[in-house]
């Protein structure tokens, strides 16, 4: 690839997204590019958010690495994905999502293998391959046969494999709180919700049913009913997370019980 280090990468969206755009035309110079508007470009006609990219640039000490990797990475997936993929070779790599209902504000619903869950999310899959990750279309999903319902299954059958030994860090706040945390930024941590067992191993540390937040992609925590005070700070720095993170997910908790998942926004 070529070398963008002297295109600069300003951080309000306009500017950002006219350079994001140049570099990307250097580098995919057959490609037709069209600015749709701030943090949205058009690439051959399909629509590339910007939202992700910019909260990830924000704050780096390399702009124009961050953004050449995440186009390398988007490009390759969307090669990838433009390829049918053997069931055979998939089955053990598709992986489980969380992904916020305004997903489908910029995304057709009916091309996204997904299914509805609590909360106002959605459980997206994708294959998990070595270098990308590969979002599993509606297509593909009934060129394999299956229902969401199936891959729901086998996605969270591989997510229980995929780390198994996996450890929870544990914090206790002064005023008696108490919250679990998973921080392995491997694109999972809010997925891990997800997980069989995950009341069973927690309750007896949290003090029995328990909240979980997943503000973005890779935040899951799980904290205490209690006391008011904590659980409110908690929702103070859930929200900053969710509006400066990247893959923003909800500010909403998730209720845990034996029965299984609850989303507090229906309860209330």
């Amino acid at each position: 690839m070529a070398d963008h280090s002297h295109i600069p990468v300003p951080h309000d969206p306009e500017p950002f997204t006219e350079a994001v755009a140049r570099i990307l035309r250097q580098f995919r110079p057959d490609a037709s590019v069209q600015i749709v508007a701030p943090l949205r470009l058009s690439v051959d006609g399909r629509l590339m958010q910007l939202d992700n990219l910019h909260r990830m640039v924000d704050g780096s000490a390399d702009a124009c690495a961050v953004v050449r990797g995440y186009l390398e990475r988007v490009l390759e997936g969307d090669s990838i994905g433009a390829t049918p993929i053997p069931l055979a070779v998939a089955r053990g790599r598709i992986m489980p999502r969380i992904q916020p209902e305004s997903l489908f504000e910029t995304v057709d619903r009916e091309q996204v293998a997904h299914v509805t869950w609590v909360n106002g999310t959605v459980i997206v899959f994708v294959i998990d391959m070595p270098e990308v990750t590969v979002s599993v279309s509606t297509e593909q999903m009934i060129r394999w046969g299956l229902q969401p319902d199936d891959l729901e299954s086998i996605a969270r059958r591989n997510l229980m494999r995929y780390r198994p030994r996996m450890e929870m860090q544990m914090i206790s706040a002064k005023d008696g709180g108490r919250a679990a945390f998973v921080s392995l930024r491997d694109g999972y941590d809010a997925a891990r919700i997800l997980m069989e067992g995950l009341h069973a191993r927690l309750a007896s540390e949290l003090g029995g049913n328990f909240f979980v937040a997943t503000p973005a992609r890779d935040v899951f925590l799980a904290i205490s009913h209690g006391p008011d005070t904590f659980v409110d700070r908690v929702r103070e720095r859930v929200a900053r997370d969710f509006r400066r993170m990247p893959y923003p997910i909800t500010t909403d908790f998730f209720i845990v019980t034996r029965d299984g998942v609850a989303g507090t926004a229906q309860a209330a």
